[in-house]
C-alpha cells in the first residue's frame, strides 16, 4: 500500500469529524477570526479529497511512464544486432571443398565434356579398326582417370577432417552467444548462422559422397572396359575364326 491510500482514508475520516464536530457548535457558515474570513468545513474536506485524488492520478501517471520506459528499453534490446558472424568462416570451408572437385583431374565433371569423354574412354564395345597399340593407350587413361577420382574423393576427405575443428569452434561461439542473447533479435541471428552452420555440413556431405560415387563408378567403368577389351583381344589372337581342322602328325618318319 502506497503512501497515498494510506493517507487518504484518514483524511477523509478527519475532515468527516471535523465537519460534525463543528456543526454540532456553531453553524455551518459560521464566522472565525477577524474581518470576514469565513471557513467552512465541508468545503475544506472537499478540498483535502480533491487533493488527494489528484495526487493519487499523478502517481498512477509516473507509474505509467515507468513502464513506457521500460517497455522501450525492451523493444531496444529486441532490436541489439549480433555483434559476430560465422558465415565468412562457413563460405570459406565451403569454397575450399569446392576447389577441390574444380581441380579434379580425369573425368570432367561438366555434364558435356563428360559425356564426350566417357564414350571415348568407355565404348560400348571395340572396332576392330583400333589398333592394338590404342588400345593400350586407352587402357592407361582410364586407369588414370578412376586413380584421379580416388585422389579426388580422398582430398575432399581431408578437407571434411580439417573442417571439423573449425566447425566445433564456430558451434561453440553461436551456441554461446545464443544463450547470452539480451533480445529477440540477437538470439534469431545466432539461430539463423547456427542453421548455416548445418547447412554447410550438408552441402559438404553431398559433396564428399559425389566424389565417392564417381570413384565407384568409374572404377566399375573401368572394369567393364576391362572385359570388352579382352574379348576383342581374344579375338585377334584367334584369328577370322576358321574352324581348326585336325590333321595326323608323323613324328621319326612313322
Amino acid at each position: 500500500m502506497n503512501r497515498t491510500s494510506f493517507l487518504k482514508p484518514r483524511i477523509a475520516a478527519l475532515a468527516a469529524a471535523a465537519t460534525l464536530a463543528l456543526g454540532t457548535v456553531t453553524p455551518a457558515h459560521a464566522l472565525f477570526g477577524i474581518g470576514d474570513i469565513v471557513f467552512d468545513p465541508s468545503n475544506l474536506a472537499q478540498n483535502i479529497m480533491t487533493a488527494a485524488n489528484t495526487l493519487e492520478q499523478i502517481n498512477n501517471q509516473i507509474k505509467q511512464l515507468q513502464n513506457q520506459a521500460q517497455s522501450l528499453m525492451n523493444q531496444a534490446k529486441n532490436l541489439t544486432s549480433l555483434d559476430f558472424s560465422a558465415l565468412s568462416e562457413l563460405r570459406a570451408a565451403l569454397s575450399a571443398t569446392n576447389q577441390l572437385i574444380q581441380q579434379a583431374q580425369g573425368l570432367a565433371f561438366n555434364v558435356q565434356q563428360m559425356e564426350t569423354q566417357f564414350r571415348e574412354l568407355y565404348p560400348a564395345s571395340f572396332d576392330s579398326a583400333v589398333s592394338s597399340a590404342q588400345m593400350v593407350l586407352d587402357a592407361r587413361k582410364r586407369w588414370t582417370t578412376s586413380l584421379e577420382a580416388l585422389r579426388t574423393a580422398t582430398k575432399v576427405q581431408s578437407q571434411a577432417v580439417q573442417n571439423f575443428a573449425k566447425d566445433e569452434q564456430a558451434l561453440t561461439d553461436l551456441v554461446n552467444r545464443s544463450q547470452s542473447a539480451v533480445g529477440a533479435l540477437q538470439a534469431t541471428q545466432a539461430t539463423n548462422q547456427l542453421l548455416a552452420l548445418h547447412a554447410r555440413q550438408s552441402m559438404q556431405a553431398q559433396q564428399l559422397q559425389i566424389t565417392q560415387d564417381r570413384a565407384a563408378a568409374l572404377e566399375q567403368a573401368r572394369q567393364v572396359a576391362v572385359h570388352e577389351r579382352a574379348k576383342e583381344v581374344r579375338r585377334r589372337f584367334m584369328g577370322s575364326g576358321t574352324p581348326y581342322t585336325p590333321y595326323t602328325v608323323n613324328f621319326y618318319g612313322n
